[in-house]
This record gives C-alpha cells, structure tokens and sequence, in this order.
C-alpha cells in the first residue's frame, strides 16, 4: 500500500509541507508543478523551490513572491515559519464565499478544487468559532490570502501528483509560549489552530513560538486518516519542507514515501526450532492465500503496552490489580517473573490498551501497585478474526472459538463450557476437550 508518513516533530506549515511533498516528485513533475503554479495568476503570484539548510539538514524551501515581494517584505512580523500572514491583518480583505468562488475559478482539477475548498473550510469554520461570527462574515487577509492559497493549491496538487492510497502523520508539536497577531498576544496554539485540532492528538515542547499554523493544520487535518507513531513501511524516499526561522532542532517537516506490504515470511515449516511440531493439533495452514507470505501492514491495530516492575507488593494486591485493569477493559493483562535490584525476586506487570486509554490505565496502575513511574512502549498487534460457535459432543454442546485469517484457522473449546461439562458428566477434563476438537473436524 502506498503510503505518506508525515513527521510533525516540528509542527506544520502550509509551505513546508508544499516543500516536503515536492521532493518526492521525480525532477521533470517537479518543473511541470512550478509551471503549473505560476501559471495561477500570473500577474501576481510566482513561487519558486530553493535548497535551504537548517541544523546540517538540507531540504527545499518554497518562495512566494506576491506581487514582486516576498510576504517578509510585505510583513514584517513573523511566525514560527512563513505564514506571517496567518496571525496579521492587511488593507485588503477576502470573504469565505470569493475564496470559494475563487478556487473554483482557477485552471486546476475538480479534484484539486474540491480539496482547496475543503481545507478552507476547516479553515473559516475554525476562524468562526474563534470569533463567535458565521463563516460568511469571516475575512481573509488578502496578502495572507493569497499566499496560504498558493500552499493549500499547491499540497491539494502534490497529493493528486503522488496518489497515495494512505497518510498518515504523527502528533504534531504545536510549539509552546505565544504569537503576535492583530488581535494582541495569543497563547500557542491559536484559537483557529486548536480549534482545527480538535481530536488530534498534539504537544507542546520546550521550542517557543507558533510551530503548527492554521493552514498546515487545516491540511493535516483533511488529508490524514491516522495520526500515530511511524508504522513500518519499507521508506522509498524522503521529502524535507524547510521552514523560515532558525530554532535549536531543525525547523522542517519530513514525508516519507513508502509502501506498507510486509517482505515475504517463511512457512512454519521454515522456523527454527520446534515451533512448527508445537502448533495446535487443529491448526490448518492454507498455502494459496496470497495473504500468507505477503502480510500487508495495514491490517495491523496499533496499541500501548504500559509496564513495571513490583518487588514489595503481595501477590494477592498483584492479583487484585491485574484483576483491576482487565475489569476495566484492558486488551490483556499479565505478570513476568524479574530479577531486580539488590538481588531481591520480583514481577513485571504488564498492561495492553488502545492509544486512546493510556491516562485511565496509567492512572489505575499508579493507583492500585506500588509503582511509582510506568513504561509506556507503542507496539502492533495482528489479530485472527474470531467467531464463536456451538458444535456436538457426546457431553452436550461445547462453545469453539474459531480463529481465521491469512490462510489460518484455529479451533479451541471454551474453558467454562468443557469445565461445566466435566464435572456436570463426571469425566476428565481432557476427554470432554478432545470430543469438542473431533466435532471441530465435521464443521
């Protein structure tokens, strides 16, 4: 599967992610791109690519030049990166029905256009909570306007160029402290910047001033469908957006282009050791699905293992909060015996969860062990696809998870039902497991 990577270690702007994206386009897009753009209006508007380093990292600046002026000559206040424009108010003044009207004037693909339009959206729908107006009466600054038009129209056409089938982008680093703007002094991120990320998840870090503007947020926020940690993905190339200010880590936001589907994987058979004879007795191996050798990553459930080690606990208090942490919905709980500090016996706990839970069962843990700091560690989980079924047995009817997917199928007799057989028909747990596997053979 196709797929971008966004890193937003340093936050996002409109022309830096334009610069990034433009990176990952062979040479000859690449002038066919510019052409394409400055062809928009061209009495007006021309941008250009230029290498630019920060911090020993070389990447391409993208140059907006608005009426024979760069926006640093037209305003002289700056953000974090090169949207001055975004914070800063100017003579002329565009409403958010003539943005429209605008964008759909312009020579691109309806596509590309309709994209443009959503992102505006985002945009004028987060100045207007910000304002408290409806987004007819909210205005763009005409300068501003037609720079951050540029970016927006210009990462709307990069992405129509790359056609990828997913992006995906980690948090996004807002910046920290507070950034000028027409309205006074405003904390970061801005009223519309926090407004259009609502529901993504973002920090703030020891780096002060804006990192995420409006318009790199409003693009995040329309064309990626999972923000994350970097899944694996085999990296085919890398695009660096620079940005304008010069800060302690690199001022630049990275894409990286690759494809998600898993190199091939040997067949039980091939693994060492004795993992092969160790398979369950009703496991079935199916050779002719494609999925078998090439595993595709998208499949994969991102979770959280959240661990630590007790060494002066009881094992029933242990006992009493792993119970806790599964009552409470944990994906799985368990303990490993460790050898800590001063030679002194202990356990490792450990606690799956969904990405979105971590505070709850972090807060749980804390609470009920003796703990005082918690492992938080990302990880993937590929998971069969289970269904549940009742199948004859001399002893009654036994409930069988059924474990599929990839070529695979599993079957294993639920515990309570064959315990409650057993007892209830006085035989050995073994037996009433056994018949439940042979009527698995007739399903």
């Amino acid at each position: 599967m196709k797929t971008l990577f966004i890193e937003c270690n340093m936050g996002a702007a409109g022309d830096m992610l334009m610069g990034a994206l433009y990176e990952l386009l062979p040479e000859p897009e690449q002038n066919r791109f510019l052409e394409t753009m400055n062809s928009l209006f061209p009495d007006k508007i021309m941008i250009s690519a230029s290498p630019s380093e920060k911090c020993g990292i070389w990447g391409t600046k993208m140059n907006v030049v608005i009426l024979g002026q760069t926006e640093e000559e037209v305003i002289s206040q700056e953000t974090g990166h090169s949207h001055p424009e975004e914070h800063h108010h100017h003579s002329l003044h565009t409403t958010y029905p003539e943005m429209l009207a605008r964008i759909d004037s312009l020579p691109l693909s309806a596509s590309v256009k309709e994209h443009a339009k959503a992102v505006y959206t985002l945009l004028g729908n987060a100045e207007s909570a910000a304002h408290h107006t409806d987004i007819s009466q909210i205005h763009f600054h005409e300068v501003g306007t037609l720079d951050a038009l540029m970016d927006v129209t210009g990462c709307c056409l990069l992405l129509e160029l790359l056609n990828p089938e997913q992006i995906i982008a980690s948090p996004v680093h807002v910046g920290s402290g507070s950034v000028r703007c027409a309205h006074g002094i405003l904390p970061v991120p801005a009223p519309a910047t926090a407004e259009i990320l609502r529901d993504v998840p973002i920090y703030c870090g020891n780096i002060q001033g804006e990192l995420c503007t409006p318009t790199g947020a409003a693009l995040l926020k329309h064309f990626v469908s999972q923000f994350m940690t970097m899944p694996p993905m085999a990296v085919e190339k890398a695009g660096y957006g620079m940005g304008t200010k010069d800060f302690p880590s690199a001022n630049c936001l990275r894409v990286f282009q690759g494809n998600m589907n898993l190199l091939p994987v040997p067949s039980p058979r091939q693994l060492p050791g004795s993992y092969a004879s160790s398979l369950p007795a009703r496991f079935q191996e199916d050779e002719t699905h494609p999925d078998f050798y090439t595993e595709q990553f998208h499949n994969l459930d991102q979770i959280l293992e959240l661990s630590c080690n007790l060494d002066d606990m009881t094992p029933e208090a242990v006992s009493y909060a792993a119970g806790l942490l599964m009552d409470a919905g944990a994906l799985d709980v368990f303990t490993t015996s460790v050898h800590m500090k001063k030679n002194r016996p202990g356990l490792l706990l450990t606690c799956l969860c969904n990405l979105e839970e971590e505070s709850r069962f972090s807060r749980l843990i804390l609470t009920h062990t003796t703990t005082r700091g918690i492992r938080i560690q990302p990880c993937y989980r590929r998971t069969l696809e289970a269904q549940f079924r009742k199948v004859p047995t001399p002893y009654g009817e036994i409930t069988v998870k059924i474990s599929t997917g990839y070529g695979i199928s599993k079957y294993k007799p639920e515990y309570e039902d064959v315990s409650a057989a057993a007892r209830q028909c006085k035989v050995p747990f073994s037996r009433v497991y056994e018949a439940a596997m042979d009527a698995c053979t007739h399903m």
